[in-house]
């Protein structure tokens, strides 16, 4: 793991706002820069929100690096490599586990230790409306997720403004079946219960409930966006490039050397 790198923040910010600590793992590949950009434009218009980037890689690559410090956004640059397991295929267990760990270490330090913790993915999508809902969590908030577990939208069920089950179809007798973009968490949580974390002992689809059981049950969670009956993110997947063999095309290309294409 190599050393923390933050930019210096000097936009105007709303003091009175909690934090937002948006933890995004992420790994090299063709459209890497191009769902960063997305994300980060996307994350732009936020006020106070600290970006918690993770590489899965062995050291900070300049492309993520160059990203982040042009965005003019507040983050945290860290790094990570995966060590996946013949009985864990889960991603982006050891980077938000690293993220983790940075987030205890600054909010003990902090003079206001306000915020919530939302895990995101780097190629979802998000309307700023979810941004707007997550600062109202007590605990731990929830909201329906489109397109994700083969289902147009996964959702809380709720009655009398409590969550009385899950319309959820991969695996619904997960404690908590809901995807990870699904529900932020109070980010003093952590401090109270600084043993929480994901495990690379847990498959994929369980991470969600694996870091939930140390901070709510069912019962406990908060319906937000409406009562879960509005969509404001979307669990979209970027389609992996088709791209030709140079040794296959007639004519030479053009070297790549000098253009940022890829993380290498």
């Amino acid at each position: 793991m190599g050393p923390v790198f933050q930019c210096q923040f000097n936009a105007e910010v709303s003091s009175y706002l909690p934090v937002i600590y948006g933890i995004t793992p992420t790994y090299p590949r063709l459209a890497q820069k191009a769902d960063l950009t997305r994300l980060s434009q996307t994350l732009m218009h936020i006020k106070n929100l600290h970006w918690v980037v993770i590489e899965d890689s062995a050291e900070k690559t300049k492309l993520v690096a160059n990203l982040l410090k042009e965005s003019n956004l507040k983050y945290t640059h860290l790094n990570i490599k995966t060590h996946k397991t013949k009985h864990s295929t889960a991603s982006g267990v050891e980077q938000r586990n690293l993220a983790l760990d940075w987030l205890k270490g600054h909010l003990q330090k902090a003079e206001d230790q306000r915020g919530v913790v939302y895990f995101m993915d780097d190629d979802n999508t998000y309307s700023l409306k979810v941004f707007d809902e997550m600062r109202k969590v007590k605990r731990v908030g929830v909201w329906p997720v489109g397109i994700v577990g083969g289902m147009r939208v996964e959702m809380p069920l709720v009655t009398d403004g409590k969550v009385s089950g899950f319309n959820a179809w991969w695996k619904p007798f997960r404690p908590f079946p809901i995807d990870m973009a699904g529900f932020a968490i109070n980010a003093t949580l952590f401090l109270e219960h600084p043993e929480a974390k994901f495990s690379r002992k847990v498959q994929s689809g369980f991470q969600e409930s694996e870091i939930l059981k140390y901070f709510t049950t069912r019962d406990e969670l908060e319906p937000l966006a409406e009562n879960c009956t509005k969509v404001y993110v979307w669990h979209t997947r970027t389609q992996k490039p088709s791209i030709v063999n140079p040794q296959k095309l007639k004519r030479p290309l053009v070297s790549y050397d000098h253009i940022e294409v890829k993380a290498s």
